[in-house]
């Protein structure tokens, strides 16, 4: 049998199985077009996209990140504007940052600031981050005054991803947060923020008194040596 006619049969399998009542059966169906090119994937994706199972929509706007058709686009952005589930409006955010098209950077900046969850707040922050866009550089500023320690993380993370040099004053005043996540994700950060200010935040932060804060500090000045 021919590869093509190998796919087809494939194709038509995992189709009826994404028909299936059992919930198990349909998000297998889903694992299992991690291996199907994006443009025979995302028609059968789009067939779970408002399943009544939460964790099947979730995996389903996840695959759309990381299968990027001309469709996908859109259809995330829809969701994150248009959803009323605000778990689906975070994931459909963190599936643009996937998806890494700039088209995305005025959606997710409005997000940030409209949105009245905070978990899609950090989904868009992290999302921006993802776009590797300097312009994310004043929300992401903004997204460190947040009450919620999760936004702060992932606004930390995000101006590591795009280099964000200009931030690093702002940043370095986390040295001795509180929450060792927060701590955390500036160690991770400051990889990728090459300065003598770096070094010595690091270097503190090597001796911090949990086991992954030092583990990150070490690798980013492992990356920084290089």
């Amino acid at each position: 049998m021919s590869q093509s006619s190998n796919l087809e049969q494939n194709l038509e399998q995992i189709a009826a199985q994404l028909e299936s009542d059992s919930a198990r059966d349909r998000m297998l169906a889903l694992v299992a077009l991690r291996d199907v090119p994006a443009a025979d994937a995302v028609p059968l994706v789009k067939k779970v996209l408002y399943d009544t199972n939460g964790p099947i929509r979730s995996m389903a706007i996840f695959a759309l990140g990381i299968k990027p058709t001309d469709e996908s686009y859109p259809i995330l952005i829809q969701l994150l504007e248009m959803d009323p589930d605000y778990g689906i409006r975070a994931d459909a955010a963190g599936a643009l940052g996937y998806l890494e098209d700039n088209r995305a950077f005025e959606p997710l900046v409005r997000a940030f600031y409209e949105d009245t969850d905070w978990l899609v707040r950090f989904s868009a922050a992290v999302a921006l981050g993802n776009l590797k866009d300097i312009r994310a550089h004043q929300v992401l500023i903004k997204a460190l005054e947040s009450p919620e320690v999760v936004v702060q993380q992932g606004a930390i993370a995000a101006l590591g991803e795009i280099r964000d040099m200009g931030a690093l004053d702002r940043i370095l005043e986390f040295a001795q947060a509180e929450e060792w996540l927060i701590r955390l994700s500036l160690a991770n950060a400051l990889g990728n923020l090459p300065s003598a200010k770096s070094k010595a935040a690091l270097n503190y932060l090597a001796k911090d008194n949990n086991w992954q804060v030092v583990q990150a500090a070490e690798r980013s000045l492992e990356r920084l040596a290089q």
